[in-house]
């Protein structure tokens, strides 16, 4: 058996930070679009010294701030292969699914009233919203009525998904949950396909009160085959799930997983995970970047994310063993200065490090996120499922 390199990897993704317009963003609607250059020109600097020392900044500039002379990880830029610019068509593809059909949307005129109908039917509770909106607005506007009349909130956003917004004390969690398994079931229809089905409870009586809670969940489609993580989880490789990573991939091919409040709490894990053994993956999903700042358009609030999560990335490197490696990525752009509330189809960055390395410094442009995927198989000898896509560069990480 070939010989591991690094005992332990850590892929996080920093939800959404993309790094400049693909080739092709112009056909998703997306022109000069550059979610971290547009959040560094509105701020001007931030203080990302983690990010900067790995080298971030000789990937990607703006505002006042520029690259150093020896950024001790290897950077580059990847593209996304397949069609789309969503969560988990990036997720998948880091992972090995190669995705041509995009999920569908409804963002200009909501749900069909042949979808809603049969929710309504199945749920046994009247529907209002059904929009596309952000998710605080819509609890603000029709919590009262939800709570009044029993009925409940459906929207939806500019990503493929369909969500339900319940209040705990009168819509009861367990409810809200039966409601959200009845839509998953309804959209796996061709033509009513989502990514996503999502539990948004809240709390509060009225106006002014409203306030989400972590209890969330997402009900994500199945992977359309085989992954990365079923490999190393049938070869007894640990997998480790953090964040979104367990409901993006449906629990497929993760051995261990951790729910997390907020992209602070995200890190937060992942810091103790790593001063724990195990032997294989630790995959991290850092949600807030987009669902709190992107979807928001607040560059400013995005910018400061950013510097929460440097924080604890200094913490994070401390903290690596010799025989760790580290990959921080992004699954799509989600541009926070950019019209409207979409994500955005950029480029995403690949910053690697390990104590083993000898120097940092820029390796060769990428054309899918997938060889993140086959690079970890790569590294523990493992065989990628027979279907997938990417090729490994762990040879440029050593």
């Amino acid at each position: 058996m070939k010989e591991t390199i690094y005992k332990r990897i850590f892929v996080i993704v920093l939800d959404s930070l993309g790094i400049g317009a693909m080739p092709d963003s112009e056909k998703f609607g997306d022109r000069d679009v550059d979610t971290f250059g547009h959040i560094l020109d509105r701020m001007g600097t931030l203080e990302i010294p983690n990010l900067q020392k790995l080298g971030m900044l000789n990937l990607h500039t703006g505002g006042k701030m520029y690259g150093i002379e020896n950024p001790v990880g290897k950077i580059t830029r990847l593209k996304e292969a397949s069609n789309g610019k969503d969560t988990m068509t990036g997720h998948w593809e880091m992972m090995g699914i190669y995705t041509e059909k995009p999920f569908k949307t409804f963002t200009e005129h909501g749900f069909p009233l042949e979808l809603i109908a049969e929710l309504e039917k199945r749920c046994g509770k009247k529907v209002i919203g059904n929009r596309s909106e952000s998710g605080t607005k819509i609890i603000e506007e029709l919590g009262e009525e939800e709570i009044e009349t029993g009925a409940m909130i459906v929207y939806t956003s500019a990503d493929s998904v369909l969500q339900i917004c319940g209040n705990e004390e009168t819509f009861d969690l367990a409810n809200l949950y039966r409601c959200c398994e009845i839509a998953r079931e309804i959209t796996m229809k061709d033509e009513w396909r989502v990514g996503r089905v999502i539990a948004r409870p809240y709390v509060g009586k009225k106006k002014g009160e409203f306030k989400r809670t972590s209890n969330r969940r997402d009900y994500a489609l199945e992977p359309t085959g085989k992954t990365a993580l079923d490999a190393l989880k049938d070869a007894g490789k640990d997998v480790i799930a953090v964040g979104k990573i367990h409901d993006i991939f449906c629990g497929e091919g993760i051995t261990e997983s951790y729910h997390s409040n907020s992209s602070v709490h995200g890190m937060e894990q992942t810091i103790e995970i790593c001063k724990k053994d195990f032997d294989g993956l630790c995959f991290v999903n850092l949600v807030d970047f987009d669902a709190q700042w992107g979807h928001r358009r607040d560059p400013v609030g995005y910018g400061h994310e950013i510097e929460r999560f440097d924080k604890n990335l200094g913490i994070l490197l401390d903290d690596l063993r010799e025989d760790d490696l580290l990959i921080i990525t992004a699954d799509h752009g989600n541009d926070p200065t950019y019209t409207g509330t979409d994500h955005t189809r950029e480029y995403v960055p690949f910053l690697a490090y390990s104590k083993k390395m000898d120097e940092g410094g820029v390796i060769m442009e990428e054309n899918t996120f997938a060889v993140i995927g086959a690079t970890v198989t790569d590294n523990f000898g493992v065989k990628m499922p027979e279907g997938t896509i990417g090729h490994s560069i762990l040879n440029e990480l050593i």
